[in-house]
């Protein structure tokens, strides 16, 4: 087990982890914190230094292939809970400190997301097919964090909630143009046209999200004002009265985000607005997980907030306004993963069992980070003119309690377009 174990003695400082290895050899590594209990089962000698040089890539490929499991209590969740609040230990040891470094200083390479590369890293999540998602995500197909004003909402009406929370920053009147970057499976875009008469154009580079989300707005009637084209939104060259993106920032790059912003300030009407909802982080910035970036979201990053303003500031835009989600995603990631569970088979009858297990990891490590971790949701309003939103946000509660006035009749349209999630 060295040097394995010797990483694991200055790792663990909350909780407790036992390793039972290859050959049956029992490791006992605690510290003086609360934290899971956790016994974990090696069964692949070269695992000990795979999982020195690099633990957050091998561990779980190693659970992936079932090389590595777990004897007791919640199993994974505990261990990746107990990963969690231990990561600042490891990160201070010090080869684990060194290989930090080095990937820092290529995380240009790394991120790299340019027109056409974007596409195929794109594909290789959101491509896996409408039946797949259908499975876990709510009737909208929303694959992004919901909002819960409830602890008791359910998945639908915190997805609800996520939609009225963002119209309503977007201040939109009859007629304007919207432009929705990164627009999902469309419910969003299609949100909007039912609360307001407003022209909505959604491009997304994934193929699947592209047919069905043009397939809904056909069947909700909303055609005419609501179309989604298969395209880069750098390729995009009229002005939008509103633009608004969830979800897609992470999937930008940091060395794009100057590209990012000058494209929003070119595409924005000099009175427009924008959201951006995404994912970032309370911390320094750093690099994506290893095995995340290889097997769920290559090309993907969650910023420190350090790395997103300065480039907002050199692009000439104000941040009008801004929000925080702190724990809104941990309560999104614990539904889709029950939803994952109860549709455990018929998934693993698309797939197989080792993907199973690599959706899992994903789910419940995304979970922790947002209840251990340092990640966080953040909703950026951005304008080219300081007066472009009311200089008070009474305007953003108002406008909720409007629209969820107007739900109740307008959202009927979207009833039959929204895809019903099988039980």
């Amino acid at each position: 087990m060295f040097p394995l174990s010797h990483m694991l003695k200055s790792f663990v400082r909350s909780g407790t982890l036992k390793v039972i290895d290859a050959e049956g050899g029992v490791h006992l590594f605690g510290g003086d914190k609360p934290g899971p209990n956790v016994t974990m089962r090696l069964t692949d000698r070269s695992l000990y230094h795979k999982l020195f040089l690099n633990p957050e890539l091998h561990a779980g490929e190693a659970y992936m292939d079932g090389r590595m499991s777990f004897e007791d209590g919640s199993g994974l969740r505990d261990f990746l809970n107990l990963f969690s609040m231990n990561r600042s230990t490891l990160a201070n040891y010090p080869l684990q400190n060194v290989l930090k470094r080095i990937s820092r200083g290529v995380k240009r390479f790394q991120q790299a997301n340019p027109v056409g590369k974007a596409q195929q890293n794109v594909a290789h999540h959101y491509d896996l097919g409408n039946d797949f998602y259908k499975l876990f995500l709510d009737k909208g197909m929303q694959y992004s964090c919901a909002y819960f004003a409830d602890d008791d909402d359910t998945l639908e009406e915190a997805q609800q909630n996520k939609l009225r929370l963002i119209a309503s920053k977007l201040q939109l009147k009859p007629g304007m143009k919207v432009l929705d970057i990164g627009s999902g499976w469309g419910d969003l875009a299609l949100y909007l046209a039912a609360m307001e008469e407003v022209d909505v154009t959604g491009v997304t580079l994934s193929k699947e999200q592209h047919e069905l989300s043009n397939e809904k707005a056909r069947r909700a009637g909303l055609s005419h004002r609501v179309r989604f084209e298969l395209l880069d939104y750098r390729k995009v060259e009229k002005r939008f009265d509103r633009i608004v993106s969830v979800g897609m920032f992470e999937h930008v790059g940091v060395h794009h985000y100057g590209e990012f912003f000058a494209k929003v300030n070119a595409l924005l009407d000099d009175d427009g607005l924008m959201v951006l909802h995404s994912i970032g982080k309370m911390s320094p910035p750093g690099t994506a997980s290893p095995w995340l970036r290889k097997y769920i979201f290559p090309g993907a990053y969650s910023p420190a907030l350090s790395e997103v303003f300065p480039v907002v500031e050199q692009n000439q835009l104000w941040v009008t306004d801004l929000e925080f989600l702190r724990l809104h995603y941990a309560k999104t990631l614990n539904h889709w993963h029950r939803r994952f569970e109860a549709n455990r088979e018929k998934i693993a009858a698309m797939y197989d069992e080792r993907f199973c297990r690599m959706f899992e990891f994903y789910l419940i490590s995304a979970e922790t980070m947002f209840t251990t971790g340092s990640q966080l949701v953040f909703h950026m309003q951005l304008a080219r003119k300081r007066d472009a939103a009311p200089i008070v946000r009474d305007y953003i509660t108002d406008v909720q309690r409007e629209y969820k006035l107007k739900e109740a009749e307008r959202l009927k349209v979207l009833e039959g377009a929204r895809e019903l999630t099988p039980a």
